[in-house]
This record gives C-alpha cells, structure tokens and sequence, in this order.
C-alpha cells in the first residue's frame, strides 16, 4: 500500500513515522524547509512509549508528487487546506483513499466537493504531540489513537485493508461502524474545551476557581451537545460524562491547543471549530449565548490579529 501522509509536524509525523517505522511504503508531503531538515537529522520520535529514529524518510514537495497512492493521511490545520487539497490533487487516483484527521466536519463537505465523497473517509486522533525547534515530535502523553471508517457505517474491503496496514504500527488503530458519531462526539469535546479555555484565557483548573467559571463551563457544554443533537448526533451520556469529567476536573492543567496559539499570536481554526458548529445550529439568535459569546471572542481576536498584520 502507498500512502502519502500530508505534513510530518506533530501529529503527521508521529503517525506517518509509525507506520514507516512499521515497514509501510510511506511518504511525506512537506514544505522545502521541512524536506531540508528530514533529510539532514532524519524523522525522530521521543515517545515514553517508544523512541524512533528514521533517517531519511521519503519526501515530496508540492509539484512533485506524482500518483496515484492507495491512501492519503491528510493532517493539516483547517486554515491550510484550500493550498493542500491543490497539492495533493496529483496524488488521488481512481481508487485513493482519504483519512483526514482534522477536526469538526466542515473539511468533510471541502473534501467531498474537490475529491467526491466516495473517496473521502472519516477520520480522528487522540494525541498530545508537539514540534520542537530542532523537527523532533514529541509524543507528551500515552495517548496515540487513530479511528477511521467509512461514513456509511459498513466495513469495506479497502477499510480493512487499511487496519490491517496499520496493525503493525505502534499507535492504536481502530476501525468504526460509527465514525461520524465518534467525530460528533470529539467535535463536542473539543468546542467545549476550546471554547472555554480562550474565553477565560486560562486552563480548566483555574478557570473552576473563578466566580461563575463552573456555570459558564457547564452552559457552554450543553449548547456544543445541543447542535449535536439538533444534527442527530447528541452524545450518549457515557460520553457526555467522560467530558463532563475532563471539563471539570479540579486543579487541571488542561487547556486547548486553540488557547495556545491564541496566546502566541498564531493562526487559530475560530471557524472550523467553533464557527462551524454554530453554523449547523439552526439556532435563533438569542439561543446557545456560550457558544456565541465564544466564537465572537475568537473573531474579535482574528480580527485584531489581522490588523496588526
């Protein structure tokens, strides 16, 4: 099986350089920069669960891609994927598969529209890695799951294939009936999460010290699972209780990757995943104030940003 996974950062890196490490034909679709760097230090991992060292890992560069490959690991920030889908485009043949690892649903509808829905799997992670300056991906937790599937709920051959090429990888795959559910369900989490952690500026343990933090926390929650629902998927009350749980976890360190890069002036994914979700409401103005009151303090933040250039 080819795979072409798009970008070696963080989260590209670890899973792409997992399944390189495995044996799998992998190649990596980077910036010359990127290129320049994997070819002089190699592709290294720092994992509690395993280092990798991958000298020279091959590497395409936009223009150079050449095609077809059987799958396509698409790991990328929202607001990088109009330039990405363009790159890649040499890439899908008749018969290429698609396992975007982005969050929320709105990269499903651009993908769809540029490639066709038959090619489009879905498709999440649960990972905490970071980049750091030297190109070394840092895995910082024990988390390192991928979930894909095809939308349809059924188990295809070329799904199959794909587990079974990802078997031998030290990452968890799993294969889901249910993938879009399961994506619904982070995209909750996750608008919760981020939503609260920038608004307050602040990560979850503190911000359930302040007056009124646990409340806002909890209102925002809800309205995320009230959208869901509203697209008939609400999350199961298991699942609901395991982010009730995260959310308001007492002296938590947690905050959102959003937060993060909000703090440092960096491009923030405001409509992916927040603006999104409201955008799928079919809410009237006045309904969900959480979730509006944070999206229109991430606009106000891009807003800013993009005056001072």
């Amino acid at each position: 099986m080819r795979i072409l996974v798009i970008g070696a950062g963080a989260t590209g890196g670890y899973f792409g350089g997992r399944l390189l490490e495995s044996g799998q034909d992998v190649t990596f679709l980077v910036r010359a920069g990127r290129a320049a760097q994997l070819a002089q230090h190699g592709l290294v991992i720092r994992s509690s669960l395993g280092d990798a060292v991958l000298p020279a890992p091959p590497t395409v560069q936009a223009g150079e891609v050449g095609g077809p490959y059987d799958l396509i690991l698409l790991s990328c920030k929202a607001y990088h994927l109009s330039q990405v889908m363009e790159d890649m485009a040499p890439a899908v043949g008749t018969n290429t598969a698609i396992v975007p690892l982005l969050n929320g649903m709105r990269h499903l509808d651009l993908l769809d529209a540029r490639f066709g829905a038959h090619r489009v799997l879905g498709g999440q992670c649960v990972i905490a890695a970071t980049l750091d300056a030297q190109g070394t991906v840092r895995h910082l937790n024990q988390s390192h799951g991928l979930t894909f599937g095809e939308r349809d709920g059924s188990r295809s051959p070329r799904a199959e294939t794909i587990f079974n090429a990802m078997s031998g990888a030290r990452f968890e795959p799993r294969l889901s009936t249910t993938i879009l559910q399961d994506m619904w369900d982070k995209w909750v989490f996750l608008a919760s999460l981020a939503g609260i952690t920038c608004l307050m500026r602040a990560p979850v343990g503190d911000i359930l010290e302040a007056p009124g933090g646990l409340q806002a926390t909890l209102r925002l929650l809800d309205d995320c699972r009230a959208v869901a629902a509203h697209n008939g998927h609400e999350p199961s009350d298991s699942v609901l209780s395991r982010a009730l749980g995260v959310l308001t976890e007492t002296g938590s360190t947690l905050s959102a990757s959003m937060m993060r890069d909000l703090e440092q002036g960096a491009p923030i994914e405001a409509d992916h995943v927040v603006g999104d979700l409201l955008a799928r409401s079919g809410a009237a103005p006045d309904e969900l104030a959480m979730l509006r009151l944070a999206y229109a303090h991430l606009k106000a933040y891009e807003a800013r940003r993009a005056r001072s250039g």
